[in-house]
């Protein structure tokens, strides 16, 4: 997880955002497989795997993705 001093960054899910209607491009994208997804629903986080990388929030074209603090 990425620790900026008292800062504690992680990524979530908006499920508002997310159209939940398609395999989702970022749960192959993470290298750390913290992403997955049952069916066409909304992706789930592994909070213990994520690297808070970013990289699934930039393939994400919904910007349901976030990273947050």
């Amino acid at each position: 997880k990425f620790d900026g001093g008292d800062i504690m960054a992680k990524l979530m899910v908006d499920t508002n955002l997310c159209p939940q209607n398609h395999a989702c491009p970022s749960v192959t994208i993470c290298p750390m497989q913290a992403l997955s997804q049952e069916g066409y629903q909304a992706p789930v986080v592994d909070a213990e795997k994520c690297i808070v990388c970013g990289l699934c929030a930039e393939k994400c074209g919904k910007k349901a993705l976030k990273i947050v603090e």
